[in-house]
């Protein structure tokens, strides 16, 4: 393409200059297989290997440059091309044939006459231009087959087209057998082909352009998914790290306390033993005294005997004291039905993540959408974009493409970095044209951040509060038959506000505003492609955590502060014995809110139940005294997951 280019530009002023560039200084013609030496002059390759040809001193035959050896010679296949064009342009402007009057050397002719039926060279040409009746004759430049310009029948130019039958045709074709036909001057028809083909080769040029932005489209979407499956892959492993240390740390830290009760054991049987070997000293002393005296014939001596012997203290009743080889294992199986009996309730809350997009028909023209419809920033340029009933005209925000009018949903969004955002939920039904209050009476239950620091609720009235740490990432969580609307600061699995005691009639649809580009806000809001919970999305099995009860989370009875939280049933457990203690489970929520009530059911059984993919197989115990080192904030699986543990 680009040496077509080059070339209508170079043959547009045609000429020796031109010729010169691209003639051989060997030859002196035009290129063939240009090549090009280490000093930047071209020549045909055949003349350059000739030159080389039985020489052990290479060389250039322009500037006698000398080469320590021999160059590998590539085809510069742009100038080859330019040459190329350059001679199928030069052929096609050059005169086809000789002049038809030269007598003895026959000259190429420049022109044809259609008139006369014959070429001419410059010479002859002459009075053609010169001689007032022959100056009406059509010269066209020289062809060799000037009959395909004239007529077969009546021996006159093809001057006009016939549009009918789509054929050249002479003027007296015209008059004659086309002269009920649509004819035309064959120079109009010519004009209308050149426009018809400067706007076919318009539109073939737009879909070529078309074609390049699809290319370059897929190729960034690859990237895209290339850089967002990088991070997953990282994050992954990052938690299956974190995961493998904690409990690596968690064995450890078990073992070691085994040992240490197995040596309390131990010490506690050794003591033991000690008095009652002391015990057995005391005894068989005392049983030689009783034996001495019952031989006695003294009576007197017997009897002043007898009661000292006798009031000695008794000896401790070693009947009543066991030492339990087992450890003691209580039943799993009540835990068990306990788990079983909310199954069916579970399942129905499986289905609260939603994966949100962005409507670009209801976004302000102010505001810039990714191409997936996972980010929107303001673009400080107001958009030429088509006027949509749908679309906010006053407010700088966007509405998701589904809206939901029943049962849980939940979703993320990224604020890092941002100084100033709106987002939360809004109905169908609302204002799009003006300017609106963020208000629940406006059909709007949102959150804001203003002056970098400011938290707002826009309830009524607003409700301001300051928050310890800046949230990264805010998580919403709506149930619509219980009129609640929450929101999460979800580093820190904290709750930040909810209203409660709504009622929602309309489509609920998640809202979201950049706000205006001060300091910070070029920042756009997203979406991220996955929650942060550890369970994904449609799962029945669940993940169980156990801790020593001492620890447990109690329930919290205030539901209208907090929303429910989403639990997941047991597919199966191990029923097997294993050395435990009683603990308490808490169960994992699956992208869901960070949870406020467990369920406590005491067992002994300290396992992991096995989960569907992605799926974990182990078995980890938590015994009083340990330390739950997964659990503290600073541990990076507390912070890629801080609902795993509860």
């Amino acid at each position: 393409m680009t040496a077509l280019l080059i070339f209508s530009v170079m043959a547009s002023s045609r000429g020796p200059a031109l010729n010169e560039e691209l003639q051989c200084s060997i030859c002196l013609e035009v290129f063939t297989d240009p090549v090009t030496t280490p000093c930047g002059h071209n020549f045909c390759r055949t003349c350059l290997s000739k030159c080389w040809t039985n020489t052990w001193n290479c060389f250039c035959p322009l500037c006698k440059e000398k080469f320590s050896r021999r160059p590998d010679l590539k085809i510069n296949t742009t100038l080859r091309e330019v040459a190329q064009h350059f001679k199928k342009k030069l052929n096609l402007g050059e005169s086809k044939g000789f002049c038809d009057f030269c007598d003895e050397r026959k000259q190429k002719a420049v022109k044809s006459c259609l008139t006369c039926q014959s070429s001419y060279c410059d010479d002859h040409l002459e009075p053609h231009l010169r001689v007032p009746r022959l100056m009406k004759h059509t010269l066209i430049n020289a062809v060799e087959n000037l009959e395909d310009y004239i007529c077969q029948k009546h021996e006159r130019p093809l001057e006009m087209f016939c549009r009918d039958d789509q054929t050249c045709v002479c003027l007296s074709c015209s008059e004659g057998e086309h002269r009920t036909h649509n004819t035309v001057p064959i120079e109009k028809e010519s004009r209308e082909k050149k426009d018809q083909l400067v706007q076919t080769q318009t539109d073939v040029h737009q879909m070529i352009q078309d074609r390049m932005k699809k290319i370059e489209e897929i190729k960034h979407s690859v990237e895209l998914r290339k850089k967002n499956m990088e991070k997953e892959k990282s994050s992954s492993v990052d938690i299956f790290t974190d995961l493998i240390r904690s409990f690596e740390r968690c064995q450890s830290e078990l073992l070691k306390m085994m040992d240490e009760q197995q040596k309390a054991a131990e010490k506690q049987a050794e003591d033991l033993i000690k008095e009652l070997q002391q015990e057995m000293t005391e005894l068989k002393k005392k049983n030689t005294e009783l034996e001495q005296l019952s031989h006695t014939d003294d009576h007197l001596h017997l009897i002043q005997m007898y009661s000292p012997l006798y009031s000695r203290r008794h000896a401790k009743n070693w009947t009543q004291i066991l030492i339990d080889s087992d450890v003691n294992v209580n039943s799993l199986y009540n835990a068990l039905a306990q788990l079983k009996k909310t199954h069916k309730t579970l399942n129905e809350k499986l289905s609260q993540t939603v994966d949100v997009t962005l409507d670009p028909d209801t976004a302000n023209p102010y505001l810039i959408l990714s191409d997936d419809g996972k980010e929107v920033s303001h673009g400080d340029i107001e958009q030429d974009i088509p006027e949509n009933p749908k679309r906010f005209d006053a407010c700088f925000c966007v509405l998701a493409k589904e809206g939901f009018s029943s049962g849980r949903f939940y979703y993320e969004v990224e604020v890092k970095g941002k100084t100033e955002w709106d987002l939360g939920v809004a109905r169908e039904s609302i204002n799009r044209k003006e300017i609106n209050q963020l208000t629940p009476a406006n059909g709007f239950w949102t959150m804001a951040l203003i002056n970098e620091d400011e938290y707002l609720v826009c309830d009524d009235p607003v409700v301001s509060f300051p928050h310890r740490e800046t949230p990264e990432k805010v998580g919403v969580f709506v149930d619509y038959e219980e009129g609640l609307v929450s929101f999460y600061d979800v580093g820190t699995s904290s709750h930040i506000y909810s209203f409660t005691g709504q009622t929602f009639t309309d489509k609920l649809y998640p809202y979201l505003s950049p706000c205006l580009n001060n300091e910070g806000s070029l920042i756009p809001l997203a979406l991220p492609c996955q929650t942060s919970s550890c369970l994904h999305h449609g799962l029945t099995d669940f993940q169980l955590c156990f801790i020593p009860l001492p620890l447990r989370l109690h329930h919290q009875q205030s539901s209208g502060t907090l929303a429910p939280p989403q639990t997941l049933v047991a597919k199966s457990l191990p029923l097997s014995p294993e050395p435990s203690v009683s603990c308490c489970p808490i169960i994992c929520p699956s992208r869901s809110p960070p949870p406020s009530a467990q369920y406590l059911s005491i067992i002994s059984m300290v396992s992991l139940t096995t989960m569907a993919p992605p799926s974990i197989d182990f078995a980890v115990g938590f015994y009083p005294g340990c330390t739950l080192n997964p659990c503290l904030p600073d541990s990076p699986l507390y912070q890629h997951h801080p609902d795993f543990f509860c």
